[in-house]
């Protein structure tokens, strides 16, 4: 158990190390070969942010764990709402009475119910499904192109990537090297943390939904709350949200169609009843702030900290009082 705890850490290390290193060699190669900084940005909000996810659901569907890949889907999602924004607005409320928030959060109700309409009416989400998902995200990445392109107007989800934009100054031989360390580690640290977070889960009598939905999805959405963190505290809080909202998207677009285009995965009787509506509802006060122009301020920040608690210490009495 503890060996199985101290691989799972070690895991998301390798993981979330990989991406970074990924994100950033491919900066440093798109800079050398003077591609636009546009599509550097499109590109990292697609795939860059998203990796860790993306290789952690592929791997787990792959090895016959697809609990996990809903898990952190759908944890990720809870995480990066009630935690990610909740913790920094204790300290410095986050404002969303900004310009091209709205529609972003118009994206995030779409893209929450198309998940929730599979999971409700269908409860599998294979590789037809997967393909629908994987052409959502491309649309939305077409439609940010467009905005940055027929806008001068500083876009939230778009700025979230300044600062990987900022330093893509690396020469194109470490370039080179980081790409590489970043395309060996993700599958390393993805597999550890799959083969060692199921027998975790074993080891207490949990569902491997609870791997994801904690550890996992807790781990994988550490860069966004150092990303968000930094946002807030240099009073860019319009970025914090747009890199929260643009994350979700993907999530549930991206990570959830690769996922299903690896094979698929089936939502669990508890994934209905408990996970899924808990990020549904997270996903509406999200967009509830966002589309009236409420601020987060430090008693939301405050809620939705509890509110986050309050889930993670309800999967363990659920675990546990399971028979």
């Amino acid at each position: 158990m503890i060996g199985d705890t101290l691989f799972i850490f070690l895991g998301l290390a390798v993981l979330l190390v990989g991406g970074d290193l990924l994100v950033r060699g491919a900066v440093g190669i798109a800079g050398a070969f003077r591609v636009p900084a546009l599509i550097v940005s499109l590109a990292i909000i697609a795939f860059g942010t998203s990796a860790p996810e993306l290789v952690v659901s592929v791997a787990a569907v792959l090895e016959k764990e697809p609990g996990i890949a809903v898990g952190n889907i759908v944890g990720s999602n809870i995480a990066n709402i009630l935690l990610v924004l909740g913790l920094p607005a204790l300290a410095h409320p986050m404002l969303t009475r900004v310009d091209g928030l709205r529609r972003h959060g118009l994206v995030l109700i779409a893209a929450t119910a198309a998940l929730a309409g599979v999971a409700y009416f269908g409860g599998v989400l294979g590789r037809g499904l997967g393909l629908a998902f994987i052409a959502g995200i491309i649309a939305y990445v077409a439609f940010l192109a467009f905005l940055a392109r027929g806008s001068r107007a500083r876009d939230p989800v778009i700025d979230e990537v300044a600062e990987y934009s900022d330093g893509g100054k690396t020469g194109l031989g470490a370039s080179l090297a980081y790409v590489a360390c970043g395309l060996i580690g993700l599958p390393i640290g993805a597999d550890i943390l799959v083969v060692h977070g199921s027998a975790l889960a074993s080891s207490f009598g949990a569902r491997p939904e609870v791997i994801g939905l904690t550890i996992v999805a807790l781990g994988t959405s550490l860069p966004e709350l150092a990303t968000v963190g930094a946002a807030a505290f240099r009073k860019r809080s319009e970025v914090a949200i747009g890199n929260v909202i643009g994350s979700n998207i993907f999530n549930i677009f991206a990570v959830g169609g690769a996922a299903g285009l690896a094979g698929g995965f089936t939502f669990g009787p508890e994934t209905l009843r408990f996970d899924l509506p808990v990020m549904i509802a997270a996903s509406l006060a999200l967009a509830a702030f966002v589309l009236a122009r409420r601020d987060i301020g430090r008693l939301a920040g405050f809620v939705f900290v509890a509110a986050y608690a309050a889930f993670i210490a309800a999967l363990f009495f659920i675990g546990a009082s399971a028979p």
